[in-house]
């Protein structure tokens, strides 16, 4: 099994005891959201351990060791990514495996278990054509500052969405041409989704333009920038404008 099939058929299975777990009824809100983070991140890290017994891993649950510092090729997983959508029972939650080779996100696959899908980075599509009105997939209680300026200055609509993967495939799937985010996140909240959307032909950066580079001693990213090729400059400079007027 090669990586990009380690990580696609991870990302499923994860997702599928994630529904069971949800779908089990003996645990509702917060307490949901806890049970389908253990489980799922127990899965994982087993099932990774055992696959790849020679490669680094880093986990949202897992108790960090700085030996992955040290290792070229480190898996980076999100068991659930945006736990209260999880919770409440929605469908913008996803499960992220990636694996950082030299700290670039080379194989990536997330799953969207509540649409039964799972995007990987083995297994591009073209993009839809896009809207003529771009949008911009956002927070939906914290809309980033930018991202709200940059809508503004292009004429974009601002989509709400849960978490961070949902967005990015958003923008893979022809759902919306940008996501820009300036709150802060971490290696894991990305990795996935990154592979993902450079397999597909999307831009990906920090806000300033440079590159995401993952397997850092410090795990906070704080801004990325994931869009529609044709829309990369455009979005670059207004945030750049945006910088120099506050």
């Amino acid at each position: 099994m090669t990586d990009a099939e380690l990580a696609a058929h991870l990302a499923r299975c994860a997702g599928i005891i994630l529904t069971q777990v949800r779908d089990s009824g003996m645990f509702e809100g917060k307490a949901l959201g806890k049970a389908g983070d253990a489980t799922a991140n127990e899965f994982l890290c087993h099932a990774l351990r055992m696959q790849r017994p020679d490669d680094g891993l880093l986990s949202e649950e897992e108790k960090d060791y700085s030996s992955r510092l040290e290792q070229s090729r480190v898996w980076i997983v999100d068991p659930v990514d945006g736990t209260r959508e999880y919770g409440e029972e929605r469908t913008d939650w996803a499960v992220h495996v990636a694996l950082a080779i030299d700290g670039k996100p080379e194989v990536g696959a997330v799953a969207l278990p509540g649409l039964d899908l799972v995007l990987r980075s083995d297994a591009p599509a073209s993009l839809p054509s896009p809207a003529e009105k771009p949008r911009l997939v956002v927070s939906r209680t914290r809309p980033a500052k930018e991202a709200v300026e940059v809508a503004n200055r292009i004429g974009g609509e601002l989509v709400p969405m849960g978490s961070a993967g949902a967005k990015a495939m958003a923008v893979v799937r022809g759902e919306a041409e940008i996501y820009l985010h300036s709150g802060g996140q971490y290696e894991w909240d990305s990795c996935a989704p990154v592979a993902v959307a450079l397999a597909h032909g999307l831009h990906c950066s920090r806000i300033d333009g440079s590159p995401l580079v993952y397997n850092q001693a410090d795990t906070y990213m704080p801004d990325l920038l994931i869009c529609r090729p044709e829309w990369a400059e455009r979005v670059l400079k207004e945030v750049a404008d945006i910088d120099r007027t506050d």
